[in-house]
């Protein structure tokens, strides 16, 4: 049984989202606005690595009024897009050989 446990337990930290949030922002007025994401990525051993991620996506406004926010997108790589912030920190820290 006590085995079982561990293995469970294994299982559950590996299937975790291994990122840590350390800033989020969002810029602009006017035309256009921002959002920034930046994250720490998890060590395969679970430790936090000082690798980071930063993600963006764009909005185009029209004085106080902004509507269809663009895909998410890893700064390292732009061609590469996302539909929420956190597929693009799970792809960018995997990216890196991190969790």
């Amino acid at each position: 049984m006590k085995k079982l446990l561990i293995i469970a337990a294994l299982l559950y930290v590996n299937s975790a989202p291994a990122y840590q949030k350390i800033s989020s922002t969002e810029l602009g007025i006017g035309d256009a606005k921002n959002q920034n994401i930046v994250v720490k990525c998890t060590t395969p051993a679970g430790g936090i690595s000082n690798q980071t991620c930063a993600l963006r996506r764009y909005v185009k406004c029209n004085g106080n009024t902004c509507s269809g926010w663009d895909v998410w997108r890893d700064l390292r790589n732009t061609n590469d897009t996302y539909a929420d912030w956190q597929s693009a920190a799970n792809a960018c820290c995997r990216a890196m050989g991190l969790r």
